[in-house]
C-alpha cells in the first residue's frame, strides 16, 4: 500500500507513504487516494480529513519512472491517465467533508496540485511550493484550473509561468496556504484547526457553503442567485439549522 488510513477523534487521516520515492504521484498512488477520499467521505465516524505525508517531501509530483513510461504512450492513453489525476484534484475539490493538508515538506507540480485542491493547508517554513511543468516542456494543466479560482490570474501566473519554486511563506501571502508552522507545531496546529471547524460550524452546512463555492463560479449572475436561494432554502430545514438557532435564540452554546 502506497498509503495509510486512520481516524481519530472524527479526523479521517489519510497519509501518503513513499518516502523513498518523495510521495511522487503513480498511477497506484493516484487510484489509492481516489479510494481513500471516497471512503472517508463515506465514513460516518470521520467529519474532517486531513491530507498528509511520511517522510521528508509532500509529495514531489509525478513518479519519474512514471513520466518515462508516459513518453511511449499514445494520445488516447495520456488522455485515459490525464483524466485519472483529474478525477482525483475534482474528488478532493468538490469532497462533501473540508480537506485540510498537512504540509511538512516540498509539494511540486502535482504535489502542489493536490495542495491546491484542498480546502485548507499548513504548511512547514521550509517547505517549497511550485508548478515546475514548464521547465521540463510540460503544461500544469489540470491544476491551472483550480488554481486560478484559488488565488486569482495575476498570482497563478507567476507560479505557473515562471516554474519557480517559492517559500511557503510566499504561498501565504498568495492564498495557496492558511498559515506556516514549525515543523514540531505542525501536528499539533493542524489537530486543533480541525477541531476548531468541529465544535464551532455544523458539518452540513460546511458541506453546504462547500459545494456552493464549487458551483456558483460557472453560473451567471441569475442562475447563481436562483442556486443561492434553493440551497439557503435547503439549508433552514436542515436539523442542524433548526438546532443552530434554537441555541442562539436561548443564548446557549451549541457544540456541534
Amino acid at each position: 500500500m502506497n498509503l495509510e488510513y486512520s481516524v481519530t477523534n472524527s479526523i479521517g487521516y489519510i497519509t501518503m507513504n513513499r518516502p523513498d520515492k518523495r510521495n511522487a504521484l503513480s498511477y497506484e498512488l493516484i487510484s489509492e487516494l481516489k479510494q481513500a477520499f471516497g471512503r472517508a467521505e463515506q465514513d460516518a465516524m470521520v467529519k474532517i480529513i486531513v491530507l498528509r505525508a511520511n517522510g521528508e517531501s509532500f509529495c514531489a509530483g509525478a513518479d519519474l519512472s512514471y513520466l518515462q513510461h508516459l513518453q511511449s504512450n499514445s494520445y488516447a492513453e495520456n488522455l485515459a491517465d490525464s483524466n485519472h489525476l483529474k478525477e482525483l484534484f475534482l474528488q478532493i475539490y468538490t469532497l462533501k467533508k473540508v480537506v485540510i493538508a498537512q504540509v511538512q515538506g516540498h509539494a511540486l507540480a502535482g504535489g502542489c496540485g493536490l495542495v491546491t485542491v484542498c480546502d485548507f493547508a499548513f504548511a512547514v517554513p521550509e517547505a517549497r511550493f511550485g508548478y515546475t511543468e514548464v521547465r521540463i516542456g510540460f503544461v500544469p494543466a489540470i491544476v491551472m484550473v483550480f488554481l486560478l479560482r484559488k488565488i486569482g490570474e495575476a498570482n497563478a501566473k507567476q507560479l505557473l509561468l515562471s516554474g519557480e519554486l517559492v517559500k511557503a511563506d510566499h504561498a501565504q501571502r498568495v492564498g495557496l496556504i492558511r498559515n506556516t508552522v514549525p515543523a514540531d507545531k505542525l501536528a499539533d496546529e493542524v489537530y486543533a484547526f480541525a477541531q476548531l471547524l468541529l465544535v464551532s460550524n455544523s458539518t452540513h452546512s460546511m458541506m453546504l457553503t462547500k459545494k456552493m463555492i464549487a458551483e456558483v463560479q460557472s453560473m451567471n449572475l441569475s442562475e447563481a442567485l436562483s442556486f443561492a436561494s434553493s440551497v439557503n432554502a435547503e439549508a433552514r430545514a436542515s436539523d442542524d439549522c433548526k438546532r443552530g438557532v434554537a441555541a442562539f435564540l436561548n443564548k446557549e452554546k451549541i457544540v456541534w
